[in-house]
C-alpha cells in the first residue's frame, strides 16, 4: 500500500492513500473519555480521514481543539457508565438498572439502528471508548472494531493503554494571566469531572477561589497548575504524569480502574491520597504542603494519541499491528464491577453483595 508523508502542527503524519471512514463511539460518562479521545481523533483527521463521533458529550470538547469538516457528530447515548449521587459516590443498583433500561431491554432495536447507520456511512472501522454495543453492531455489520480504552464496564484491561499526553494549546503563562494568577503564586486545580456541581452564577466563592467557564480547556489548566485535587481517572492521571503535576486524590468505591492508576501515581512519585472526611471538612493544608514538595518522575512517552491513530489506520485496512509489549500490559484478573478480587490459586472470586442484590431485584444474570 502506498503511503503519503506530511508535516502538520509539528507532527509527522503518515497517511495511507486510501481515504478511511471511522465511527468513533465515546462514552458519555463524564468528560474524561471524550477529552482523551481528542488526541486520537486529531491525528486521524490530520491523516485525511473522516471521523464520525457518536457520543452524548458536548461538541465543544472536540471542536475547541479540532476544526475540520471531516469531524462529524451524531448525538446518541448508548451507555450509561456509572450513576453517581455526587462526584465520589456511585449508586451500584441504580447503575445496573439504568444499564438494563438503556442497553439490555432495547438491545435488538439499538443494534438494528446502529447496523443500518454504520452501513450508510460506509465505515471502515468502528472504534469504542468504551461503548460495548458498538462492537456487537460492528460485528453484525461485518466491520472491524477496536476498543481504545483503559477499562471496560465489565472487565478491566490494558491492551492499548499508555500515558497519552496532550500537546500545549496555549502558552502556560497566558493561562495564568487570563486567570489573574501571578507566576509566584501556587495554583491548585479542583478537578472532579462532569459529576461535580459547580457554583451557581450568583453564588459567591471563598477568597482565592476562581470559577471557571464551563467550556474551559482542562488540560491547559492542569499544565499551568502547581497541584491538582480531584478524583482518579485515566485522563486526569495521564495528564498529571505528562505534566509532572502532583495529584491529591480522593478514593472512590466501585471504580475498578483506580488500583492501577493509584499504582502508577505511586510508582512515579506523583500522588497523595486524601481522606474523604478531610476533603469534605476542608482540612487540605497538610496534603497541599506534602503534594507541592513531590517530584513526579514520569519520563515515558506522551504521544499516545499519535500511536493509537497509526494502529487504528493499520487495523482499518487489515494490516496486522505489532505492539511493543514493553509499553502495554494485559490485566488477566477477572473484575466484577464494584469489586477487586484477584485470581489467586485456591481462592474463590466472590461477587459482592450489592451485585447479587441488584441481580435479584432486577432479574439480571451474569
Amino acid at each position: 500500500m502506498q503511503m503519503e508523508q506530511s508535516i502538520a502542527h509539528g507532527v509527522e503524519v503518515i497517511a495511507p492513500k486510501r481515504h478511511l471512514v471511522f465511527a468513533y463511539y465515546v462514552s458519555g460518562h463524564g468528560f474524561g473519555h471524550a477529552t482523551r479521545v481528542v488526541e486520537v481523533v486529531r491525528h486521524l483527521i490530520l491523516a485525511g480521514h473522516d471521523v464520525h463521533m457518536v457520543t452524548g458529550a458536548p461538541d465543544f470538547v472536540f471542536t475547541s481543539e479540532i476544526q475540520s469538516p471531516r469531524l462529524l457528530f451524531r448525538k446518541v447515548v448508548l451507555d450509561c457508565g456509572a450513576v453517581q449521587a455526587d462526584a465520589l459516590t456511585v449508586d451500584p443498583i441504580a447503575s445496573l438498572e439504568k444499564y438494563s433500561q438503556m442497553s439490555v431491554l432495547p438491545r435488538a432495536s439499538v443494534l438494528a439502528t446502529e447496523i443500518q447507520w454504520l452501513n450508510s456511512i460506509k465505515a471502515d472501522l468502528v472504534i469504542s471508548d468504551v461503548v460495548p454495543i458498538a462492537c456487537r453492531a460492528a460485528a453484525d455489520a461485518g466491520i472491524r472494531s477496536v476498543c481504545v480504552t483503559n477499562f471496560s464496564w465489565d472487565f478491566i484491561y490494558a491492551e492499548y493503554v499508555m500515558v497519552a499526553g496532550s500537546h500545549y494549546r496555549s502558552v502556560l503563562q497566558q493561562v495564568r494571566k487570563d486567570l489573574g494568577v501571578p507566576d509566584d503564586v501556587k495554583l491548585v486545580i479542583f478537578n472532579f469531572g462532569g459529576q461535580v456541581c459547580g457554583a451557581s452564577d450568583n453564588q459567591e466563592l471563598p477568597p482565592n477561589f476562581i470559577k471557571l467557564a464551563k467550556d474551559v480547556y482542562t488540560p491547559d489548566l492542569i499544565a499551568a497548575s502547581d497541584c491538582m485535587l480531584g478524583k482518579i481517572g485515566y485522563g486526569t492521571v495521564s495528564e498529571a504524569m505528562a505534566y509532572k503535576l502532583p495529584f491529591i486524590f480522593i478514593r472512590r468505591d466501585y471504580f475498578n480502574e483506580e488500583p492501577y492508576l493509584r499504582e502508577m501515581l505511586e510508582n512515579y512519585q506523583g500522588g497523595v491520597e486524601m481522606a474523604r472526611r478531610d476533603m469534605l471538612s476542608g482540612c487540605w493544608i497538610p496534603y497541599l504542603e506534602r503534594a507541592v514538595n513531590l517530584k513526579p518522575c514520569y519520563e515515558g512517552g506522551t504521544n499516545g494519541g499519535e500511536l493509537a491513530a497509526h494502529i487504528l489506520q493499520d487495523t482499518a485496512v487489515g494490516k496486522n499491528c505489532v505492539l511493543d509489549k514493553t509499553k502495554v500490559r494485559r490485566l488477566l484478573d477477572v473484575m466484577v464491577p464494584g469489586c477487586q478480587p484477584q485470581k489467586v490459586p485456591g481462592n474463590d472470586i466472590l461477587v459482592p453483595d450489592w451485585h447479587t442484590l441488584a441481580e435479584n431485584k432486577l432479574g439480571l444474570h451474569n
